[in-house]
């Protein structure tokens, strides 16, 4: 049974947790988180890039010399794509990115990211990760308590959430939206446990 370290809003351990092994306990699979990250990246591409082709480009409509006796080669438009100024060769357009994957493939990974991240000990339980006010100073001050810099906090407290928001490396997340490139980009989950039994009653 895995177990994580339980610590309160002082940053001091006043226990240990243990762990769903369903959730937290199973062996990890790289190939399907290497897959819904990518996913994930995917579909947070904007692809709004463009450019213009031949015909799009203004310009050129005279053909620029005589076919035949210049010395030069044939050439029928100033735009063409080996002239400067000329328009891009498979321009790049307006396009989607995205696509889906299965749910059963989804809940695998993040699975798998969360066990990894508990066998590494990178998964901290604090009993009631709640603030009475927004106050970035006071929750930086947990976090170098319990020495963490680059993390993903799963809280529903919106005062712990507005006082994390300026802090760089640290991502907030409820228990029901948590995703897996997060949990990988992070060096640890900081888990509130009302946060952890939601999870757990989701995602088993």
């Amino acid at each position: 049974m895995p177990k994580a370290n339980l610590y309160n809003m002082a940053g001091k351990q006043i226990g240990e947790v243990e762990l769903s092994e369903v959730i937290f306990g199973i062996e990890p699979n790289q190939y399907v988180v290497h897959d819904v990250v990518k996913n994930h990246l995917a579909n947070c591409r904007q692809g709004t890039q463009s450019s213009l082709t031949r015909a799009e480009v203004s310009g050129g409509g005279r053909k620029p010399w005589r076919q035949k006796g210049t010395g030069h080669a044939r050439q029928g438009s100033t735009r063409a794509p080996q002239w400067t100024h000329g328009g891009i060769v498979f321009a790049p357009k307006p396009r989607s990115y995205r696509y889906t994957l299965n749910k059963k493939v989804r809940r695998l990974a993040l699975k798998s990211a969360l066990s990894s991240k508990a066998a590494a000990g990178n998964v901290l339980v604090v009993d009631k990760l709640e603030m009475s006010e927004i106050k970035t100073k006071t929750f930086q001050g947990f976090l170098n308590a319990v020495e963490s810099k680059k993390a993903v906090v799963v809280t529903g407290d919106s005062n712990v959430v507005l006082s994390a928001r300026n802090i760089p490396g640290i991502v907030t997340s409820p228990a029901n939206l948590i995703n897996v490139y997060d949990i990988v980009n992070a060096n640890q989950v900081i888990i509130d446990q009302a946060a952890l039994a939601a999870i757990e009653e989701v995602f088993a």
